[in-house]
């Protein structure tokens, strides 16, 4: 048997991977959900290992899922370079890039913005992605990576964006209420943002380490992603964990508010990834977006190719 599984069998595995469900592998691929499953399942017989667990919900890969994933990725990654390097050498590189981000900052930080930068840039097309995974990564068709953490990431070239506090906030309303019935963090609701694929975000447990207080236990709803989050807590459902840059639309619009002193610095910072070697829209669109937070400039298009 050829030990290489075919291309389109990998392709699925890796749209999977990055995406964390079946029904968007399928949705990008244009194909049935079935087909999906029928592909993964072909992959592992040819592989000889499983590389799905189906008994989680939602179904997750296995520890050689992650071998694979990560190869899959680097391969498909070296695939798609070489493809860009022959198009730049014929002159057809397009005019337009991918960016990668969460989706609560794709639609709190990240969109407000791009009108802006159409404004300046009104040839470049900006297509945006908020994958499954909290920590975005330069997948395969993916030009840049907007991601939270400590920025020791190996891949394509690096630049810190801005430091980032987290703080509880709340409707005013229901702020309002806990103050005037003496509620403390100790006894408020609280609202998560929770799911296998948010392992790099800290959780209410992080914060109440962080600042020492005390509370004997975290129950509360919990949501998948953060949009959904914001909107329970702007209905006055409990409190949750905000990131400045990402709630602090809401926070000037008055939808939501902070809880008095309850500002941590955990340390982390936000961080844009480009892929190298950049293109010139790649490069505008990274040099706007540090000099929109009074960073300073970068000319990434003479960074080595890493």
């Amino acid at each position: 048997m050829d030990r290489f599984p075919p291309l389109r069998l990998l392709t699925t595995f890796e749209a999977f991977a990055r995406h964390g469900s079946m029904q968007q592998a399928a949705a990008l691929l244009n194909v049935t959900q079935p087909a999906v499953s029928q592909a993964l399942k072909a992959l592992e017989t040819h592989i000889g290992a499983p590389l799905i667990d189906r008994t989680r919900r939602p179904a997750g890969l296995t520890e050689a899922g992650e071998i694979l994933a990560r190869a899959v990725r680097d391969g498909l990654g070296q695939i798609s370079a070489g493809i860009e390097d022959i198009r730049s050498l014929a002159g057809l590189t397009g005019n337009q890039i991918t960016i990668s981000c969460t989706v609560g900052m794709a639609t709190y930080w990240l969109m407000p913005r791009l009108p802006e930068f159409y404004a300046r840039f009104p040839e470049i097309t900006v297509n945006v992605q908020a994958p499954a995974t909290d920590l975005p990564h330069l997948a395969p068709g993916i030009d840049i990576a907007i991601r939270y953490g400590t920025g020791d990431w190996r891949e394509g070239i690096t630049h810190k964006l801005f430091d980032e506090h987290i703080c509880p906030v709340a409707a005013p309303a229901y702020l309002e209420r806990m103050q005037a019935a003496g509620i403390g963090l100790d006894r408020a609701s609280l609202i998560h943002v929770r799911s296998p694929h948010n392992r790099h975000w800290a959780g209410w447990e992080d914060y109440f380490r962080a600042t020492g207080l005390s509370r004997e236990r975290l129950l509360g709803q919990s949501f998948n992603n953060y949009v959904q989050a914001v909107q329970a807590v702007q209905a006055g459902q409990g409190l949750m964990l905000g990131w400045k840059s990402i709630v602090d639309g809401a926070l000037r619009d008055g939808s939501l508010q902070m809880w008095p002193d309850g500002e941590v610095d955990l340390g982390m910072s936000y961080f844009v990834t480009a892929k190298t070697p950049l293109s010139d829209a790649s490069n505008s669109f990274i040099n706007w977006i540090v000099a929109s937070d009074n960073l300073t400039h970068f000319d990434y298009s003479k960074a080595p190719n890493v």
